[in-house]
Protein backbone atom coordinates (compact mmCIF):
# COMPACT_ATOMS: atom_id res chain seq x y z
CA UNK A 1 0.00 0.00 0.00
CA UNK A 2 3.09 2.49 0.59
CA UNK A 3 3.06 3.66 -3.14
CA UNK A 4 -0.60 3.81 -3.92
CA UNK A 5 -1.12 5.97 -0.69
CA UNK A 6 1.81 8.25 -1.88
CA UNK A 7 -0.44 8.52 -5.02
CA UNK A 8 -3.62 9.09 -2.75
CA UNK A 9 -1.61 12.06 -1.25
CA UNK A 10 0.42 13.59 -4.31
CA UNK A 11 -3.36 13.12 -5.70
CA UNK A 12 -4.69 15.46 -3.34
CA UNK A 13 -2.06 18.02 -3.65
CA UNK A 14 0.51 17.09 -0.82
CA UNK A 15 4.46 17.00 -1.50
CA UNK A 16 5.17 13.27 -0.80
CA UNK A 17 8.40 11.96 0.55
CA UNK A 18 8.01 8.41 0.16
CA UNK A 19 10.60 6.05 1.90
CA UNK A 20 10.61 2.30 2.35
CA UNK A 21 13.22 -0.01 4.26
CA UNK A 22 13.48 -2.31 1.21
CA UNK A 23 15.52 -0.72 -1.38
CA UNK A 24 13.90 -2.95 -3.97
CA UNK A 25 10.54 -2.09 -3.13
CA UNK A 26 11.59 1.67 -3.24
CA UNK A 27 13.27 1.15 -6.40
CA UNK A 28 9.79 -0.77 -7.87
CA UNK A 29 7.63 2.64 -6.37
CA UNK A 30 7.85 4.90 -8.70
CA UNK A 31 7.30 2.75 -11.79
CA UNK A 32 4.04 0.98 -9.74
CA UNK A 33 2.90 4.90 -9.31
CA UNK A 34 3.48 5.82 -13.07
CA UNK A 35 1.12 2.66 -14.18
CA UNK A 36 -1.49 3.51 -11.43
CA UNK A 37 -1.70 7.36 -13.17
CA UNK A 38 -1.37 5.52 -16.84
CA UNK A 39 -4.58 3.69 -15.77
CA UNK A 40 -6.27 6.83 -13.99
CA UNK A 41 -5.65 8.86 -17.14
CA UNK A 42 -7.01 6.27 -19.29
CA UNK A 43 -10.30 5.90 -17.28
CA UNK A 44 -11.12 9.31 -17.52
CA UNK A 45 -9.83 10.04 -13.39
CA UNK A 46 -7.32 12.69 -14.16
CA UNK A 47 -5.65 14.21 -17.21
CA UNK A 48 -2.61 14.26 -18.47
CA UNK A 49 -1.32 17.68 -16.95
CA UNK A 50 -2.83 16.16 -13.80
CA UNK A 51 -0.68 12.96 -13.65
CA UNK A 52 2.50 14.53 -14.61
CA UNK A 53 2.03 17.28 -11.28
CA UNK A 54 0.89 14.33 -9.12
CA UNK A 55 3.98 12.67 -10.26
CA UNK A 56 6.37 15.73 -9.47
CA UNK A 57 4.98 16.07 -6.39
CA UNK A 58 6.42 12.81 -4.67
CA UNK A 59 10.03 11.71 -4.35
CA UNK A 60 11.29 8.31 -3.04
CA UNK A 61 14.27 9.09 -0.27
CA UNK A 62 15.87 6.06 0.61
CA UNK A 63 16.86 7.69 4.03
CA UNK A 64 14.19 7.52 7.07
CA UNK A 65 15.93 11.15 8.58
CA UNK A 66 15.86 12.62 5.25
CA UNK A 67 12.16 11.74 4.19
CA UNK A 68 10.59 12.78 7.91
CA UNK A 69 12.78 16.12 7.42
CA UNK A 70 9.72 18.65 7.93
CA UNK A 71 6.98 16.51 7.40
CA UNK A 72 3.32 17.33 8.41
CA UNK A 73 1.59 14.23 8.06
CA UNK A 74 3.53 10.77 8.85
CA UNK A 75 1.66 7.58 7.12
CA UNK A 76 2.60 4.12 8.37
CA UNK A 77 1.71 1.55 6.05
CA UNK A 78 4.41 -1.23 7.25
CA UNK A 79 3.65 -4.95 8.03
CA UNK A 80 1.18 -6.16 10.83
CA UNK A 81 3.31 -7.49 13.05
CA UNK A 82 3.38 -5.44 16.76
CA UNK A 83 7.36 -5.69 16.89
CA UNK A 84 7.84 -4.39 13.62
CA UNK A 85 5.16 -1.29 13.90
CA UNK A 86 6.71 -0.56 17.86
CA UNK A 87 10.49 -0.48 16.23
CA UNK A 88 8.91 1.82 13.21
CA UNK A 89 7.13 3.81 15.28
CA UNK A 90 10.11 4.77 17.50
CA UNK A 91 12.04 5.48 14.77
CA UNK A 92 9.65 7.84 13.19
CA UNK A 93 9.60 9.49 16.93
CA UNK A 94 13.39 10.39 16.87
CA UNK A 95 13.50 12.10 13.38
CA UNK A 96 9.87 13.60 12.62
CA UNK A 97 9.02 16.85 13.66
CA UNK A 98 7.32 17.09 17.10
CA UNK A 99 4.29 18.36 15.50
CA UNK A 100 4.05 16.02 13.27
CA UNK A 101 0.38 13.97 12.71
CA UNK A 102 1.44 10.30 12.91
CA UNK A 103 -1.38 8.20 10.79
CA UNK A 104 -1.24 4.38 10.88
CA UNK A 105 -2.61 2.20 8.37
CA UNK A 106 -3.34 -0.78 10.45
CA UNK A 107 -5.66 -3.18 9.50
CA UNK A 108 -6.89 -4.86 12.61
CA UNK A 109 -4.13 -3.85 15.47
CA UNK A 110 -4.69 -1.59 17.94
CA UNK A 111 -1.49 0.60 17.94
CA UNK A 112 -1.83 3.18 20.49
CA UNK A 113 0.45 1.33 22.98
CA UNK A 114 3.28 0.76 20.51
CA UNK A 115 3.40 4.44 19.70
CA UNK A 116 5.97 6.33 22.08
CA UNK A 117 3.38 7.98 25.05
CA UNK A 118 4.65 11.72 23.81
CA UNK A 119 3.60 10.92 20.41
CA UNK A 120 0.28 9.52 21.44
CA UNK A 121 -1.95 12.83 21.22
CA UNK A 122 -1.37 13.40 17.86
CA UNK A 123 -1.59 9.77 16.48
CA UNK A 124 -4.70 8.29 14.73
CA UNK A 125 -5.68 5.20 12.32
CA UNK A 126 -6.00 6.33 8.85
CA UNK A 127 -7.04 2.81 7.55
CA UNK A 128 -7.74 2.76 3.39
CA UNK A 129 -8.62 0.04 1.17
CA UNK A 130 -7.05 -1.20 -1.96
CA UNK A 131 -6.66 0.49 -4.85
CA UNK A 132 -6.86 3.91 -2.17
CA UNK A 133 -6.39 6.03 -5.35
CA UNK A 134 -9.82 4.60 -6.52
CA UNK A 135 -11.65 3.30 -3.23
CA UNK A 136 -12.77 5.98 -1.49
CA UNK A 137 -13.45 4.68 2.11
CA UNK A 138 -10.87 5.94 4.69
CA UNK A 139 -11.48 5.00 8.75
CA UNK A 140 -10.38 6.95 11.09
CA UNK A 141 -10.21 5.86 14.58
CA UNK A 142 -8.45 8.02 17.78
CA UNK A 143 -6.45 6.42 20.29
CA UNK A 144 -7.85 6.79 24.42
CA UNK A 145 -5.23 9.82 24.44
CA UNK A 146 -5.44 10.90 20.89
CA UNK A 147 -6.17 14.70 20.32
CA UNK A 148 -10.35 15.72 18.77
CA UNK A 149 -7.98 18.37 16.57
CA UNK A 150 -5.74 15.36 15.41
CA UNK A 151 -8.99 13.55 13.40
CA UNK A 152 -10.82 16.43 12.81
CA UNK A 153 -7.72 17.19 10.89
CA UNK A 154 -7.39 13.99 8.85
CA UNK A 155 -11.59 14.36 7.98
CA UNK A 156 -11.02 17.76 6.51
CA UNK A 157 -8.22 16.26 4.37
CA UNK A 158 -9.67 13.46 3.10
CA UNK A 159 -12.93 15.04 2.47
CA UNK A 160 -11.04 17.68 0.72
CA UNK A 161 -9.40 14.77 -1.29
CA UNK A 162 -12.68 13.73 -2.35
CA UNK A 163 -13.11 10.65 -0.41
CA UNK A 164 -15.43 9.29 2.37
CA UNK A 165 -13.84 9.27 5.62
CA UNK A 166 -15.53 7.23 8.43
CA UNK A 167 -14.82 8.49 11.89
CA UNK A 168 -15.03 5.85 14.44
CA UNK A 169 -15.55 6.50 18.22
CA UNK A 170 -12.67 4.02 19.02
CA UNK A 171 -10.57 1.05 18.07
CA UNK A 172 -13.47 -1.54 16.10
CA UNK A 173 -10.51 -4.35 15.24
CA UNK A 174 -11.61 -4.79 11.84
CA UNK A 175 -13.60 -1.67 11.32
CA UNK A 176 -16.87 -2.23 9.84
CA UNK A 177 -15.80 -3.23 5.92
CA UNK A 178 -13.03 -5.55 6.89
CA UNK A 179 -15.52 -7.47 9.68
CA UNK A 180 -18.05 -8.02 6.98
CA UNK A 181 -15.42 -9.16 4.46
CA UNK A 182 -14.31 -11.64 7.04
CA UNK A 183 -17.44 -12.88 7.85
CA UNK A 184 -18.04 -13.06 4.11
CA UNK A 185 -15.34 -15.19 3.37
CA UNK A 186 -15.87 -17.25 6.69
CA UNK A 187 -18.83 -18.68 5.26
CA UNK A 188 -17.85 -19.03 1.49
CA UNK A 189 -15.10 -20.87 2.69
CA UNK A 190 -17.20 -23.12 4.67
CA UNK A 191 -19.57 -23.82 1.44
CA UNK A 192 -16.75 -24.41 -0.41
CA UNK A 193 -15.38 -27.13 2.17
CA UNK A 194 -17.98 -28.45 2.53
CA UNK A 195 -18.64 -29.20 -1.27
CA UNK A 196 -22.05 -27.29 -1.35
CA UNK A 197 -21.07 -24.65 -4.18
CA UNK A 198 -17.85 -23.38 -6.28
CA UNK A 199 -16.22 -20.51 -6.37
CA UNK A 200 -18.17 -19.61 -9.71
CA UNK A 201 -21.73 -20.26 -7.83
CA UNK A 202 -20.37 -17.89 -5.11
CA UNK A 203 -19.48 -15.04 -7.26
CA UNK A 204 -22.24 -15.60 -9.78
CA UNK A 205 -24.85 -14.80 -6.78
CA UNK A 206 -22.50 -11.75 -5.74
CA UNK A 207 -22.63 -10.15 -8.67
CA UNK A 208 -26.30 -10.86 -9.77
CA UNK A 209 -28.28 -10.99 -6.08
CA UNK A 210 -26.28 -9.00 -3.80
CA UNK A 211 -23.86 -6.79 -5.70
CA UNK A 212 -26.42 -4.65 -7.24
CA UNK A 213 -28.66 -3.87 -4.46
CA UNK A 214 -26.06 -3.17 -2.02
CA UNK A 215 -23.90 -0.78 -4.24
CA UNK A 216 -26.88 1.65 -4.23
CA UNK A 217 -28.75 1.09 -1.16
CA UNK A 218 -25.80 -0.62 1.38
CA UNK A 219 -27.52 -3.25 4.05
CA UNK A 220 -29.36 -1.43 6.31
CA UNK A 221 -31.36 0.32 4.19
CA UNK A 222 -31.75 -2.86 1.90
CA UNK A 223 -33.41 -3.97 4.87
CA UNK A 224 -35.71 -1.45 5.38
CA UNK A 225 -36.83 -2.24 1.81
CA UNK A 226 -37.21 -5.74 2.33
CA UNK A 227 -39.43 -4.89 5.23
CA UNK A 228 -38.22 -5.34 8.91
CA UNK A 229 -40.76 -7.85 9.70
CA UNK A 230 -39.37 -10.23 7.41
CA UNK A 231 -36.22 -9.75 8.55
CA UNK A 232 -36.91 -10.52 11.86
CA UNK A 233 -39.32 -13.08 10.75
CA UNK A 234 -35.92 -14.53 9.01
CA UNK A 235 -33.46 -14.14 12.09
CA UNK A 236 -36.58 -16.42 14.11
CA UNK A 237 -36.60 -19.31 11.17
CA UNK A 238 -33.04 -20.13 12.01
CA UNK A 239 -32.24 -20.77 8.42
CA UNK A 240 -28.69 -19.73 8.48
CA UNK A 241 -26.54 -21.45 10.59
CA UNK A 242 -23.16 -19.66 11.51
CA UNK A 243 -19.99 -21.10 10.12
CA UNK A 244 -17.58 -22.01 13.59
CA UNK A 245 -14.17 -19.50 13.57
CA UNK A 246 -11.45 -22.53 13.03
CA UNK A 247 -8.63 -20.06 11.54
CA UNK A 248 -8.36 -22.85 9.08
CA UNK A 249 -9.60 -23.79 5.43
CA UNK A 250 -9.38 -27.11 3.54
CA UNK A 251 -9.98 -25.32 0.60
CA UNK A 252 -7.11 -22.58 0.68
CA UNK A 253 -4.70 -24.66 2.33
CA UNK A 254 -4.56 -26.61 -0.75
CA UNK A 255 -4.91 -23.82 -3.27
CA UNK A 256 -1.57 -22.13 -1.62
CA UNK A 257 0.10 -25.49 -1.34
CA UNK A 258 -0.11 -25.24 -5.38
CA UNK A 259 1.09 -22.51 -5.62
CA UNK A 260 -2.10 -20.62 -6.47
CA UNK A 261 -1.90 -17.77 -4.00
CA UNK A 262 -3.76 -15.18 -6.18
CA UNK A 263 -3.43 -12.48 -9.23
CA UNK A 264 -0.09 -12.12 -8.59
CA UNK A 265 0.70 -15.86 -8.77
CA UNK A 266 -1.31 -16.05 -11.74
CA UNK A 267 -3.81 -18.42 -9.97
CA UNK A 268 -6.20 -18.91 -7.39
CA UNK A 269 -9.51 -19.47 -7.28
CA UNK A 270 -9.69 -18.96 -11.02
CA UNK A 271 -6.88 -19.01 -13.74
CA UNK A 272 -5.30 -15.51 -14.43
CA UNK A 273 -2.89 -15.97 -18.35
CA UNK A 274 0.35 -14.55 -18.74
CA UNK A 275 3.09 -13.96 -16.54
CA UNK A 276 2.62 -10.65 -15.71
CA UNK A 277 -0.50 -9.37 -13.30
CA UNK A 278 -0.26 -6.01 -14.58
CA UNK A 279 -3.19 -6.38 -17.06
CA UNK A 280 -5.08 -7.87 -14.59
CA UNK A 281 -5.27 -5.13 -12.06
CA UNK A 282 -5.15 -2.32 -14.81
CA UNK A 283 -8.86 -4.17 -16.19
CA UNK A 284 -9.74 -4.16 -12.44
CA UNK A 285 -9.59 -0.64 -12.11
CA UNK A 286 -10.41 0.60 -15.26
CA UNK A 287 -13.39 -1.27 -14.64
CA UNK A 288 -13.66 0.33 -11.30
CA UNK A 289 -13.42 3.68 -11.97
CA UNK A 290 -16.82 3.02 -14.42
CA UNK A 291 -18.19 1.41 -11.85
CA UNK A 292 -17.56 4.36 -9.22
CA UNK A 293 -18.70 6.69 -12.04
CA UNK A 294 -22.09 5.47 -12.68
CA UNK A 295 -22.82 5.30 -8.97
CA UNK A 296 -21.78 8.81 -8.57
CA UNK A 297 -24.00 9.59 -11.30
CA UNK A 298 -27.07 7.78 -10.06
CA UNK A 299 -26.53 8.72 -6.44
CA UNK A 300 -24.91 12.32 -6.47
CA UNK A 301 -23.93 13.94 -3.48
CA UNK A 302 -25.51 11.91 -0.39
CA UNK A 303 -24.57 13.66 2.85
CA UNK A 304 -24.88 10.02 4.28
CA UNK A 305 -22.34 8.39 2.37
CA UNK A 306 -19.83 11.53 2.53
CA UNK A 307 -19.78 12.03 5.94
Amino acid sequence: MGHALALVHALGGCTVTLHDADAGVLTRAPGLIDAALKTLREGGAVTGADARATRARISPTPGLAAALSGADLVVEAVVEKPEVKRAVFADIDRHAPRDAILASNTSYLDIFPLVPEARRPRTAIAHWYTPPYIVDLVDLVPGPETRAGTVAMLHRLYRGFGKAPLVFERMIPGYIANRLQAALNLECLRMIDAGWVGAEAIDHSIRHGLALRLALLGHMRKMDFTGLEMVRNGLAGGTFDPAPATGRSATLDGLIARGRTGVAAGAGFYDYPGTDPAPHYRARDLNLLSLKTALADILGEDEDDRR
